[in-house]
């Protein structure tokens, strides 16, 4: 054999060494992911209201869907109960006008607990009835159907925002809490940083909506942080993060799906939040929602659910 031809064979070899590796690593990758979304599954049994869909959206035709994201007081401050949904957002995603919108609602928000019949504040629909109850009464309250759920404990925050390598903030109220320093300005935040900026409410002028704004830039920060590309080599951690502390109701092929029709959408994200008035019933703080403010966000999300 001659030597130019072993010279072609050796590099052929490492070639397709490199190329098994790659693959290799890749399919390591991509069972690791799915085995994740598998464990991370949890569908739920529906409670029926008037805004909820005949028929469920198809993400795989690239249809306007929303999802409702909850984060729980589970698994934080040493609380191993059912807890409440101390965070909620709607979340609508919307490939025809190229946005995603994401919705806060206080969770002192009194509405009608859908499944039980009374008036309270929102987020105590958790309390009572889990992911079921809160998605059924969050439809009935916007009018809007919800398709899909999120639900993160807050345990899970520190460790997401850890594993996609910290986030960064811009804010725009100096102030000090949990044994940190916010400055005005861009702020670096890891995972303890980020629970803490996310939770202080009450020096700040705007109560609880100064709190949902600086959750909203959390969550954006980290959505963005973890679809990059910088935060590959750190996969095992955040799937290992997500696997201890979220549930969805969507699944691989969801997800497959949402990356493949909505990746335009997910990288415009416009956030806005319901405004409530503060108001004492029976010695108990809520926040009522007026017509108005309330026909607002209904037109802002039924507009971006519209095929």
């Amino acid at each position: 054999m001659s030597t130019g031809k072993k010279i072609f064979l050796g590099i052929l070899g490492v070639l397709l060494v490199l190329v098994l590796g790659v693959c290799g690593y890749a399919w390591k990758i991509y069972s690791d992911v799915t085995g994740t979304v598998k464990d991370i599954n949890e569908p739920v049994t529906r409670i029926t209201s008037d805004s909820k869909r005949d028929e469920a959206v198809s993400i795989d035709s690239g249809d306007p869907f929303s999802v409702l994201l909850l984060g729980v007081d589970t698994g934080d401050l040493g609380r191993d109960d059912q807890g409440r949904s101390d965070t909620i957002m709607v979340v609508t995603v919307s490939p025809k006008t190229g946005q995603t919108t994401m919705v806060s609602i206080a969770r002192d928000t009194y509405t009608e607990i859908i499944g039980r019949g009374t008036m309270d504040k929102i987020n105590h629909a958790y309390a009572f009835g889990g992911v079921a109850m809160s998605m059924a009464t969050v439809e009935n309250l916007l009018d809007i159907p919800i398709d899909h759920y999120v639900s993160i404990n807050m345990a899970g925050l520190k460790k997401i925002v850890d594993a996609v390598g910290g986030i960064e903030v811009n804010n725009t109220l100096e102030f000090t809490y949990d044994g940190y320093t916010f400055p005005v300005g861009t702020v670096q935040l890891d995972g303890k940083k980020a629970l803490a900026y996310s939770r202080m409410r009450y020096d700040d002028p705007n109560g609880d909506y100064g709190r949902q704004e600086r959750q909203r830039k959390v969550v954006t920060a980290t959505v963005k942080k973890a679809i990059s590309i910088k935060t590959l080599t750190s996969y095992q951690d955040i799937l290992s993060a997500l696997k201890s502390n979220m549930k969805t109701d969507l699944t691989w092929d969801n997800l497959v799906d949402i990356q493949k029709n909505y990746s335009s959408a997910l990288g415009n994200i416009k956030t806005d939040q319901l405004q409530g008035t503060g108001v004492m019933r029976d010695e108990i703080s809520y926040q009522d929602i007026s017509a108005d403010e309330l026909t607002r966000v209904q037109t802002l999300l039924k507009a971006q659910l519209t095929n």
